[in-house]
């Protein structure tokens, strides 16, 4: 959205802040080019009258709670699949012709093929979070297909980076605080995965917004390395000055549907000319750091 305004576009923000923070647009909204909406991706109607009049759409809303998604299962068929028809149908009613989607690398479950390229083939899915987003995919393709629109499908690794709200250094990071001898860690710690920084995210985004044109394309973004978690919690200790014992609960997977080996060969995306900036480790740290100075955000999320 930042970067959007900074370019000269207008912007109309659609949030229902269920995990969003009202304080990240602080800036964004002294920009006469923002509007924001408060409202939800299941009230299609609301949605509908939020979109009139723009051209194109970042959809960036979902339910990305992995680990918890068989406590409730629905969740990720409304929050990911039914919120992504909604946003179409509110596109086709308003003539919006292009749409920039965020899918997730999870969608190719624990594949045999590393890195893993666009077209792998599909093994079983592994979680419902990347079986709703694998028909978000499905829907956004046959939107295209039947009315005209062009849509580019992003499967992201993890990002890291500023305003950050969940995810394995936010984990690590609330746990050492509570005890800094001591932590939990999900998994045998031997998992490889592989993140990318926020700002290198949003930077391919744009990049491939500008240059593709097909009515679907579809982009793995990431990194050409992975880490594993053991890694990540080094670099975490290392960066409080901490050295905590740790202790592994479970086997190769942190939970079910967690894979264990999560790599995306990336080619197609640096073809255009993008390069991410700063490796793994740099956004770890950078996100820790980020933490730190806004702890805020650990109480918000408590």
């Amino acid at each position: 959205m930042d970067r959007l305004l900074a370019e000269g576009h207008s912007v109309v923000g659609y949030d229902n802040f269920s995990t969003g923070q009202h304080g990240f647009l602080d800036g964004a909204l002294t920009s006469p080019s923002m509007t924001l909406v408060e409202g939800d991706t299941l009230d299609l109607p609301r949605l509908s009258e939020a979109m009139a009049g723009c051209d194109t759409v970042f959809h960036l809303a979902a339910n990305a709670d992995v680990r918890h998604g068989l406590e409730h299962p629905r969740k990720d068929l409304e929050q990911n699949t039914i919120a992504t028809h909604n946003v179409l149908e509110a596109m086709r009613r308003n003539d919006v012709r292009r749409i920039a989607f965020a899918s997730t690398g999870s969608v190719y479950g624990e594949p045999e093929v590393f890195p893993t390229p666009e077209d792998a083939p599909f093994p079983i899915q592994t979680s419902l979070y990347a079986a709703s987003k694998l028909a978000a995919e499905a829907l956004i393709s046959a939107y295209c297909t039947g009315f005209g629109m062009q849509a580019v499908i992003f499967r992201f690794v993890s990002i890291l980076g500023e305003r950050y709200t969940h995810g394995h250094v936010f984990d690590f990071y609330r746990k050492l605080l509570d005890n800094p001898a001591s932590i939990e860690v999900l998994g045998d710690g031997k998992q490889r995965k592989s993140y990318l920084y926020v700002g290198d995210c949003v930077s391919a985004m744009l990049l491939a917004m500008e240059r593709c044109a097909d009515p679907v394309t579809v982009l793995n973004l990431g990194t050409d390395e992975y880490c594993t978690v053991d890694d990540s919690l080094g670099w975490i200790a290392a960066e409080l000055g901490l050295e905590p014992r740790r202790q592994y609960t479970g086997g190769y997977r942190g939970w079910v549907g967690d894979s264990p080996f999560i790599f995306l060969d990336c080619r197609r995306i640096r073809a255009l000319g993008w390069r991410p900036e700063l490796s793994i480790h740099e956004a770890v740290v950078r996100t820790l750091r980020y933490l730190q100075a806004n702890r805020w955000l650990l109480e918000a999320r408590a």
